[in-house]
């Protein structure tokens, strides 16, 4: 049994109260039906400026009534520091979710991006500071890394941000280190690299490569490249960063506290094998598929050309083992995609399709 299986049962035997900002976003709504699942008591906090309230709806479905009766939701803006006071009263673990994600519209709108970013994520941290909230662990991002050309990536060392979006992310790193060194508040930050899964609004401006490609592709409309197509990805489901985020709230180990993890699976997947793996689990559903061919452009400005994060601080100090490598992540997340665009439910895979594997590097062949 591995540290996150102890940890669930742990949490099924003595609930905690946990606040999610940003609950009605991909990753926040994710974490909501995780936590609920567990019967742990939730407080989700969101203004909707990005999150959807038929993401609210879909978790109230899924969950037994007792369970969505542990929810709680308080409809408010990160930027206003009493919503902030009033989400934290009484909690333990904070999951902070909120914020404008997106490097392009942080290039478009760079002041709206920081005054989610970094001044709602201020009146956060002094609010759960205040409310004594045992343990607050935040979104980070992997765009921190910058212009830095190591690769795999590791916590510590970094480049130059290359987006409004990266320097906000990276701000947040900083408050939260001054916030440990100055009031001994608790803090773990998770760079996530390139989630994906169930609930990513494929039809936002902003959408991320995955919802937005399977939305063209099932449409029958063009699937753009930036670049060659060899711009690579560490791609991670979900239910990684699920697992991640649990972990860091609860981890009771001292040295774990006050760091920043990089949460991904460890493999790397160029944008054309990342196009050709869709469009094989697509095609027999989608016919038109056979013929399809990628448009290339430019490749977008403040970008970075490979991410590939290590792991290993993550699995040692938290106990962090993604379960899902990006083919049984899109395997499992496409029912849901096609569903949601109202394509045909993929009840029935080919039998090739449901036997596929990762090759020995978990990429996409």
């Amino acid at each position: 049994m591995d540290a996150y299986d102890t940890l669930k049962i742990q949490l099924k035997a003595s609930p905690k109260i946990w606040l999610i900002t940003g609950a009605a976003g991909f990753v926040g709504s994710n974490l909501l039906e995780a936590l609920l699942e567990l019967d742990q008591q939730v407080v989700g906090l969101d203004n909707f400026s990005t999150g959807h309230q038929r993401n609210l709806d879909e978790i109230k479905k899924s969950v037994t009534p007792a369970q969505w009766q542990r929810f709680r939701f308080q409809n408010g803006d990160v930027r206003d520091s009493a919503t902030c006071e009033k989400a934290c009263e009484g909690v333990d673990y904070i999951l902070h979710q909120a914020a404008l994600g997106s490097v392009p519209r942080s290039i478009e709108n760079p002041v709206a991006t920081n005054q989610t970013n970094i001044n709602g994520f201020l009146n956060m941290l002094v609010a759960a500071r205040d409310a004594k909230v045992k343990r607050f662990v935040y979104a980070a991002s992997s765009s921190t890394y910058g212009d830095h050309p190591d690769l795999p990536k590791i916590e510590h060392r970094i480049g130059k941000p290359l987006s409004p979006y990266a320097v906000t992310k990276l701000v947040n790193e900083l408050y939260a280190d001054v916030f440990a060194n100055t009031y001994g508040f608790k803090t773990i930050g998770l760079r996530y690299f390139n989630i994906f899964g169930r609930r990513q609004d494929p039809n936002s401006a902003y959408a991320a490569v995955i919802p937005k490609w399977i939305h063209a592709m099932i449409n029958n409309s063009p699937v753009y490249i930036n670049g060659d197509g060899e711009t690579s990805r560490d791609f991670c489901y979900i239910k990684n960063a699920i697992q991640a985020n649990l972990l860091a709230a609860t981890t009771e180990n001292d040295s774990a506290t006050n760091q920043v993890y990089n949460v991904a699976v460890g493999d790397r997947t160029c944008l054309n094998q990342l196009y050709e793996h869709l469009r094989n689990f697509l095609v027999d559903q989608f016919p038109h598929l056979q013929e399809a061919k990628v448009i290339y452009r430019d490749f977008r400005a403040g970008d970075v050309r490979h991410s590939l994060a290590d792991i290993s601080k993550a699995r040692e100090l938290l106990g962090y083992e993604p379960s899902h490598r990006i083919v049984e992540g899109i395997k499992e997340a496409l029912e849901w995609y096609v569903g949601y665009l109202g394509g045909n439910r993929m009840e029935t895979w080919p039998a090739q399709q449901q036997q596929a594997k990762p090759n020995s590097r978990g990429d996409i062949a």
